[in-house]
């Protein structure tokens, strides 16, 4: 698997999904929650050991870990939005402001401090306690400084504001930068041996080689606009954590080239339209290492 991102094989890889099972509606959302963190160990601990199994049954080489998966609510939940449970969705979360004023107004707080995130680390602790140590942790869904900006910020007011304003939306993606940052410098540190990759659900990679993230926003804008607002962000994180893994949802074949700028981009999952052009819905791709095309399948 090692070689497969960052060794003498690089190229196309297959995820064969096993999903992990979302939580009884009784049980609901371990983020959203009151109740103890501990409720939810079990229905880790049964996912973590179906796709054991499932991966054993197939004789897959991927390697099975602990999904933690969240909704894309929970960095924003950190500068103020609130979170709307849907029934039969994933929670998502209501931007929180509107203007340049409210936005210079937010402070990054501490990653404990935001309690879906003291809630997520609490999870984490007792499913390795259950596990053990061997057992790679997995992250929650991690959007990109940029994309966590655009849920926070009411997104028309703030694609707005990069043309008219376009400082104040820098330094608003810097504060969702510095607590991305943060977040995974804590959970690197307290989980060395995790899986750093968090979409497809049950891929996996070893962790010494970079965080992962989702950049869906790349496909609303301009390649000069992705440059400017999203690129030297994700070349920071790069860096800082010696390569990256990174998600797209939307139709961005044009920002190719600028994904590519990423120093050691191990691999990219993405939604293809090309060719043809297609709806996203339903059409994720398989994990791809590299940039080849690959055939268009139903």
């Amino acid at each position: 698997m090692t070689d497969l991102y960052s060794g003498p094989f690089r190229g196309h890889a297959i995820v064969i999904n096993h999903d992990a099972k979302p939580p009884t509606r009784e049980l609901g959302d371990f983020t959203l929650s009151s109740r103890p963190v501990k409720n939810w160990v079990p229905w880790v601990v049964q996912n973590y050991e179906n796709r054991m199994k499932f991966l054993e049954e197939v004789g897959h080489d991927d390697v099975p870990y602990a999904c933690l998966l969240t909704h894309t609510g929970v960095f924003a939940s950190a500068f103020g939005c609130k979170i709307y449970d849907f029934e039969g969705s994933l929670p998502a979360a209501l931007s929180s402001i509107s203007s340049t004023e409210e936005a210079d107004k937010l402070t990054v707080p501490d990653v404990l401090g935001v309690p879906m995130l003291a809630r997520f680390f609490e999870l984490a602790s007792l499913v390795r306690a259950e596990l053990g140590p061997d057992v790679p942790m997995g992250v929650p869904d991690l959007q990109s400084p940029f994309d966590i900006a655009a849920i926070v910020w009411k997104k028309e007011d703030m694609f707005t504001a990069m043309i008219e304003d376009p400082d104040s939306v820098h330094r608003f993606v810097a504060k969702t930068h510095r607590l991305l940052k943060d977040f995974l410098f804590l959970f690197r540190n307290e989980f060395p041996n995790h899986n750093p990759i968090h979409c497809p659900v049950g891929a996996w990679a070893p962790p010494n080689l970079g965080c992962s993230l989702s950049e869906d926003e790349a496909g609303s804008m301009s390649v000069e606009m992705f440059e400017e607002f999203c690129l030297p962000s994700l070349v920071d994180l790069s860096e800082t954590f010696g390569g990256m893994f990174m998600h797209c949802c939307a139709k961005a074949d044009h920002q190719y080239k600028s994904f590519k700028k990423i120093p050691n981009l191990r691999a990219i999952n993405r939604v293809f339209q090309y060719p043809p052009s297609r709806p996203s819905a339903g059409k994720q791709c398989s994990w791809l290492p590299g940039f080849r095309r690959p055939k268009y399948t139903n």
